[in-house]
């Protein structure tokens, strides 16, 4: 039986305002820090404690050991991976603590051909997990929303509830987007800038692109009363409490402000026309186009709605950047992500000499479309314009390709750089932060030419 909707509400009768994520930001840190927010589920002396001797909020050890740079993939060694449902074959996953990193030489078959198209399938989709996945029943899930931002002020022991049906029976919308962990490319920092950074050593492959399909979280809201006063919305995962160096910090969960909410963002209970699947957030969960994955909470189980600013440890402690570049009380919460690109070959394939090859990769932006992307077969002295295999479009990837024939045998440094439509082009260099965030610099990608045939990565 389908959950009791309450009446539906009638539209708010102002539209949201303009989003100002900086301007955003800096109101609800002064509101927290003069006891007129509140810190969900840390309270704010305990956050005050982690404040370091220069004023600079300090992040707990992390459940996840640093593990070495990642090998070439003839040489990886399958390792388990706690709490993940699906199977992770080697010839697809880099295991990572807790996660799971794709391989981009997994997106190319034997010779060279396409094996993966624009969207990644779920069986070959990477897997971030705070703790582990939870299989929840869909027959009993159910959304429960509440707070002071709606009509009613409904509370968390009589919320507004829908399940999965009440959800089904609102207008559906699909949308093409990207999922990316805020730390993908982080071992980068060390490996290419000599900087220490703790955290999982994701190369390129903490990101996947999918079609989801769900109900427009603004649809939801006005069902469940969203009012004009409504400043901050919580979403909440019905996954395992977060407990690292003695503290429990609840199940993951971040807050929006509303103007983003009702934007773009996405209740999905589909992935690439199927149900969601355990490790993907099932029953349902939150798409947030562009943003960092943080963003996208995976099995929303409640989400508070609010008039005054709300505050969890993942926009506080967590997912901030900090470092000499940055302000001494950290920068503001992480939104967008940078523009990044990748090979779609092993790291340290060998490829034949005297002989043409095709090179193939991704680019992506979290801000805009990819205008245009480069690549350099000579580390970086030179660059051509490569073939872009797709209409580029905002919050996915384009694919790309490029002929290369390398005459002479020994390394080489593969390096591509792409260029958003606002602009933005891949730096040199990332700029340090001290958790490894949004490395965003191109990135060196080394490969052997051999005289003798070697592994074939590519085609002809």
């Amino acid at each position: 039986m389908a959950a009791e909707v309450h009446t539906p509400a009638a539209p708010i009768d102002e539209a949201p305002v303009p989003l100002d994520e900086a301007g955003y930001d800096r109101l609800r840190r002064r509101q927290w820090l003069a006891s007129e927010a509140r810190a969900d589920g840390v309270d704010r002396r305990t956050l005050l404690r982690m404040l370091s001797a220069a004023g600079v909020l300090a992040t707990p050890t992390l459940a996840v050991p640093v593990l070495a740079p990642a090998r070439a993939a003839a040489e990886e060694v399958p390792k388990p991976v706690p709490g993940i449902v699906k199977p992770l074959p080697a010839e697809w996953f880099v295991p990572r603590g807790t996660n799971a990193e794709m391989r981009w030489d997994a997106l190319r078959d034997a010779d060279g051909e396409a094996a993966v198209g624009r969207h990644v399938p779920v069986e070959r989709f990477f897997v971030r997990n705070h703790t582990s996945t939870p299989v929840i029943d869909p027959d009993t899930w159910r959304l429960k929303l509440f707070g002071s931002g709606l009509r009613g002020a409904p509370v968390a022991e009589r919320p507004v509830e829908f399940d999965l049906d009440a959800l089904r029976r609102l207008p559906s919308t699909r949308i093409s987007a990207l999922i990316e962990c805020a730390g993908n490319a982080r071992s980068y920092y060390r490996s290419q800038q000599q900087q220490s950074v703790p955290g999982t050593p994701w190369t390129l492959g903490g990101v996947g692109s999918a079609s989801w399909r769900g109900v427009r979280l603004a649809d939801v809201l006005r069902a469940a009363g969203l009012t004009r006063g409504a400043v901050d919305v919580l979403p909440t995962g019905l996954d395992p409490h977060y407990v690292v160096g003695g503290t429990d910090y609840g199940p993951v969960r971040r807050p929006l402000p509303v103007a983003k909410a009702l934007d773009d963002v996405l209740l999905a209970y589909e992935m690439n026309d199927e149900p969601l699947t355990p490790d993907h957030g099932a029953p349902v969960r939150l798409v947030v186009p562009g943003w960092v994955g943080i963003a996208s909470i995976k099995w929303v189980g409640t989400i508070e709605v609010a008039d005054h600013p709300l505050y969890s440890p993942w926009n506080t402690d967590f997912y901030r950047l900090w470092g000499p570049d940055y302000p001494d009380g950290g920068s503001v919460p992480l939104t967008t992500q940078v523009v990044k690109s990748a090979f779609e070959l092993a790291s340290g394939a060998v490829l034949e000499a005297g002989r043409g090859h095709r090179l193939h990769g991704r680019s992506w932006s979290g801000a805009a479309a990819v205008r245009g992307v480069e690549v350099s077969t000579d580390g970086g002295r030179s660059w051509r314009r490569a073939d872009l295999r797709d209409e580029p479009r905002a919050h996915g990837w384009t694919r790309w390709s490029i002929d290369w024939r390398p005459e002479r045998s020994g390394p080489y440094e593969l390096r591509a750089r792409a260029t958003d439509r606002q602009g933005t082009t891949q730096p040199t260099r990332a700029v340090f932060n001290r958790e490894g965030y949004l490395f965003g610099a191109v990135v060196v990608h080394p490969v052997t030419v051999a005289q003798d045939s070697g592994p074939r990565a590519l085609g002809a």
